[in-house]
C-alpha cells in the first residue's frame, strides 16, 4: 500500500460500491462488495416479475442500500486508523518500518469528514463549547419541530425545517475555516455562536452573517440592522399579501408573494454589504404614507365592512332568503370585481405617477440615494 494514496479520493471513489477498497489495496472487499450490491439489486428485480409484486424489489433496493452504507463504513474506518508506513533498509540491508505522523491533509479530511453529522468536527478540533451549539441547534430545532408539529396536527411547522440545511452548510464551512487557522498556526478561541453576537453588541457592531440569515425572512434583516420603516413596510407587504390574497380567494395575484420575497431579500444582503463601508438610510419602500393616512382608514374601513358582510349579514340574508343564492352570486363574481378595480386603479396611479415624474424632472430613487 502506497502512502501517497488519497484519502478523499478513495471515499468519493467508494460512491460506486468496491471501486474505493480497489483503489486502497483491499482486493477481497473489492469483489464483495459489487457482488453483494448489485446481487440484491438483480435478486429483487427477478422476484419481483416471478411475483407480480413491487414488496421484493423495494426489499432488494433496500438491501442494496444497507450494503452500500456498510461499505462506506468499513472504508471509512479503514481510512481513521490509517497510519503511512514507510519502509526503509539499515546498513546490513534488512527492511525496516517506521510509522510517519499524521500529516496536516490526514487530519483535515477526518475534520471535515466528521463534521458532516454538525458540531463532530468542531468537537475533533478541541472546541466542545462550539460544536455543542451546532448540534443542539440542528438536533434541537428538528426535534422542537417534529414535536410541535405532532401535537398541535399542523404541517405548517415543518416548513422551518428548510433552517436545518442552512445551519449544515454553515457548520461546514466553519469547520472548514478553523481547520485551515489552526494549521496556520492561529489559536482557536472555544466560543459559541450567541457568544460572537454578544461581542459584537459590546463592540457596537451588528453580525453581518447574523443579519444575511435573518434576511430570509422579510424585513428581519434590515430591522436588525436598524432600518426600522423600510424593515416594518417589508414585512407587512409579505405578510399581508398572504393574508388579503388567502381571505379574499385572490389566486390571480399569488406571484407578488415570491416577488416581495426576493426583492426583500436581496435588499437585505445588499443593505448587509453596505454596513460598516457606508451609513445606512432608513428609506421606506413605499414613502409618504405618512400623508395618505385618510386612504389607509378607508382601506382598514372596506376590509371590516366586508368582513362583518361575509360573516354576519350574508349568512343571515341566506337563511331568509335562500332563493336569492346571495352567497353563491358575491363568492362568484366579487372576486372578479375586486380583480378588475385594483388593475384599473393600478393603471390609473402608474399614469398619474409617471406624469407627476416628468413634471418634477424625473429623478430617480438612485439620484435622491446618491444625495
Amino acid at each position: 500500500m502506497q502512502p501517497q494514496k488519497s484519502k478523499g479520493f478513495a471515499f468519493i471513489l467508494n460512491i460506486l460500491p468496491g471501486l474505493g477498497h480497489y483503489y486502497w489495496g483491499r482486493k477481497g472487499r473489492a469483489l464483495l462488495y459489487p457482488f453483494l450490491f448489485f446481487g440484491s439489486l438483480f435478486g429483487g428485480f427477478v422476484l419481483g416479475i416471478m411475483t407480480a409484486s413491487d414488496a421484493a424489489f423495494v426489499l432488494g433496493i433496500l438491501g442494496a442500500l444497507m450494503i452500500w452504507g456498510i461499505s462506506m463504513l468499513d472504508l471509512l474506518i479503514a481510512l481513521i486508523r490509517y497510519t503511512p508506513v514507510t519502509i526503509i533498509h539499515d546498513e546490513y540491508g534488512r527492511p525496516m518500518e517506521i510509522r510517519q505522523e499524521k500529516s496536516d491533509e490526514s487530519e483535515r479530511f477526518y475534520t471535515i469528514l466528521l463534521s458532516f453529522i454538525p458540531g463532530l468536527g468542531h468537537f475533533q478540533l478541541g472546541l466542545m463549547q462550539r460544536g455543542l451549539s451546532f448540534l443542539i441547534a440542528f438536533f434541537g430545532l428538528g426535534t422542537i419541530l417534529l414535536f410541535l408539529t405532532g401535537l398541535t396536527h399542523e404541517s405548517v411547522f415543518l416548513l422551518f425545517l428548510g433552517m436545518l440545511p442552512i445551519i449544515w452548510l454553515y457548520c461546514m464551512f466553519d469547520v472548514v475555516q478553523l481547520v485551515h487557522r489552526k494549521q496556520a498556526g492561529e489559536l482557536l478561541i472555544d466560543r459559541t455562536l450567541f457568544d460572537e453576537l454578544e461581542s459584537g453588541r459590546e463592540s457596537g457592531r451588528r453580525s453581518k452573517v447574523f443579519a444575511t440569515l435573518l434576511s430570509a425572512f422579510p424585513g428581519a434583516g434590515q430591522m436588525y440592522l436598524g432600518l426600522q420603516k423600510r424593515g416594518l413596510q417589508l414585512m407587512v407587504l409579505f405578510l399581508g399579501s398572504i393574508y388579503v390574497l388567502d381571505v379574499l380567494k385572490l389566486s390571480l395575484f399569488l406571484f407578488l408573494i415570491p416577488l416581495i420575497w426576493f426583492y426583500a431579500f436581496f435588499d437585505g444582503l445588499q443593505q448587509v454589504s453596505r454596513y460598516g463601508r457606508e451609513p445606512l438610510r432608513d428609506r421606506p419602500i413605499i414613502s409618504g404614507l405618512g400623508n395618505q393616512q385618510r386612504w389607509l382608514g378607508l382601506g382598514l374601513l372596506v376590509l371590516g365592512v366586508y368582513f362583518v358582510f361575509t360573516s354576519v349579514v350574508m349568512p343571515y340574508i341566506d337563511t331568509q332568503f335562500p332563493q336569492l343564492q346571495l352567497d353563491y352570486r358575491i363568492r362568484s363574481y366579487l372576486k372578479t370585481a375586486i380583480i378588475a378595480v385594483l388593475l384599473i386603479g393600478g393603471g390609473i396611479k402608474l399614469m398619474t405617477g409617471s406624469k407627476k415624474d416628468a413634471l418634477r424632472g424625473g429623478r430617480s430613487y438612485y439620484d435622491t440615494d446618491n444625495e
